[in-house]
């Protein structure tokens, strides 16, 4: 399908330089700048199955094993008209970042999204401000359940994000006039967030009371978000809340950020309600418009 949209997007990137290929660097402080051109498409079928199941893979992090991720990237690229990704280099190339919708109920007895949603309840019965999402992603009666799936690789801006939202939402503006089945009175968002921990490796070298010290300290470590976007989305919500991955995660020096920390990843869920949801987006827009 030819690309729907091309928003330009020029962004500048500091690179190291020492020497151009035209004229000699005269200050060891140059930097040069690097235009980098986003552009927005559909999902493309035909490209974009495997660049959608490595970004798929960072999502869902540790965990990301206990899922089919082949049906779930063929699920997303069956709604070609639904979601949007980012490129760089044209449509034939693999995606940078990705943001769909995909719903529950419609789609309940595919082994995948009984498997997600098998996954949703199971971290919402551990943490109490999650509740409301089990009985929301069971009960087909109560809501019409959209689940918001959306990565991008780690060097890629938060400022390509408002305009998938934008998008998602004038594409189920559009699918629901076509009475197709994108109604929904709930979205849950998927995401995943992080602390900073000490590293195992210098235990064994630190003193008892530094460790106890430290351990103490454990359950006040600051969060931070690998989506910033989240925190925006999250003054809208119902409900949200973190949750450890089932699967046991490697150990923090495989992940370290600092020389004497590391970063213990944890899932993230969002439930926004539906009526709130523009209002969401609208906020995202103004918000990273002005960073």
């Amino acid at each position: 399908m030819a690309k729907r949209k091309e928003i330009e997007n020029k962004r500048g990137e500091e690179i190291d330089s020492e020497e151009s290929s035209s004229e000699e660097s005269s200050s060891d402080d140059d930097t040069n700048m690097l235009d980098v051109e986003f552009e927005w498409f559909d999902p493309q079928p035909e490209h974009d199955f495997q660049g959608l199941k490595t970004l798929l893979r960072q999502l869902f992090d540790v965990d990301a094993q206990s899922f089919d991720l082949s049906a779930l990237a063929d699920l997303i690229l069956a709604q070609p008209l639904l979601g949007s990704t980012v490129k760089v280099e044209g449509n034939e190339t693999d995606p940078y970042a990705f943001l769909t919708v995909l719903n529950l109920q419609d789609h309940k007895d595919k082994p995948v999204i009984d498997k997600v949603i098998t996954y949703i309840r199971a971290q919402a019965k551990v943490n109490e401000a999650l509740s409301n999402l089990d009985d929301l992603v069971q009960n087909s009666d109560k809501a019409r359940v959209g689940l918001i799936l959306t990565e991008r690789l780690v060097n890629i801006p938060s400022e390509v994000v408002p305009p998938m939202y934008k998008m998602l939402l004038e594409e189920i503006s559009w699918a629901i006039e076509e009475k197709e089945p994108y109604d929904f009175t709930h979205y849950i968002i998927l995401s995943k967030t992080y602390r900073e921990i000490a590293s195992a490796l210098d235990e064994e070298d630190t003193p008892k009371s530094k460790k106890q010290k430290k351990a103490s300290k454990k359950g006040n470590a600051e969060l931070f978000y690998f989506h910033p976007e989240d925190e925006v989305l999250q003054r809208h919500a119902s409900c949200f809340g973190g949750y450890e991955y089932l699967v046991e995660a490697a150990g923090s020096d495989s992940k370290r950020t600092f020389q004497e920390l590391g970063i213990k990843p944890q899932g993230h869920m969002i439930l926004i309600e539906a009526n709130k949801f523009e209002a969401a987006v609208k906020e995202l827009q103004e918000y990273f418009s002005q960073s």
